[in-house]
């Protein structure tokens, strides 16, 4: 049985609004870093690829890169592995503290005293 053509244009409608509402929720790498007081504990999406990646007892951080920069993520469930594409959700937070960790292992100066994104998820892509 065919469907009426309104029906077909109203599926086709539907679908495209909300392709593009999930295209808009996605934030690039650089209107974090060109404001990051915006975006300052506010939850975020950021899709990129791993450039560097440092694990310790689940926990760690990685810097992920896209089109138009690069930024920390801290996280408390594993880190992706370098070249993987991820898409990360979290918490943009300035002058990050990496408590006990942070005294035990040799991290990058740059998680602990500039801006990272303190994830609450990731799905990575190999």
């Amino acid at each position: 049985m065919k469907r009426p053509r309104w029906l077909r244009f109203l599926g086709l409608c539907v679908f495209s609004v909300s392709a593009l509402a999930s295209a808009a929720c996605a934030t690039t790498i650089n209107h974090i870093l060109a404001d990051p007081s915006h975006y300052r504990n506010r939850d975020v999406r950021v899709t990129g690829t791993v450039v560097d990646s440092y694990s310790f007892a689940d926990h760690g951080a990685y810097r992920i890169a896209d089109q138009t920069g690069q930024l920390w993520v801290v996280s408390a469930r594993g880190v992706p592995r370098k070249g993987a594409r991820v898409k990360v959700t979290g918490t943009i937070r300035e002058g990050f503290n990496l408590g006990v960790l942070g005294d035990r292992v040799k991290w990058p100066a740059a998680i602990g005293t500039g801006l990272v994104l303190v994830e609450s998820s990731h799905k990575a892509t190999y």
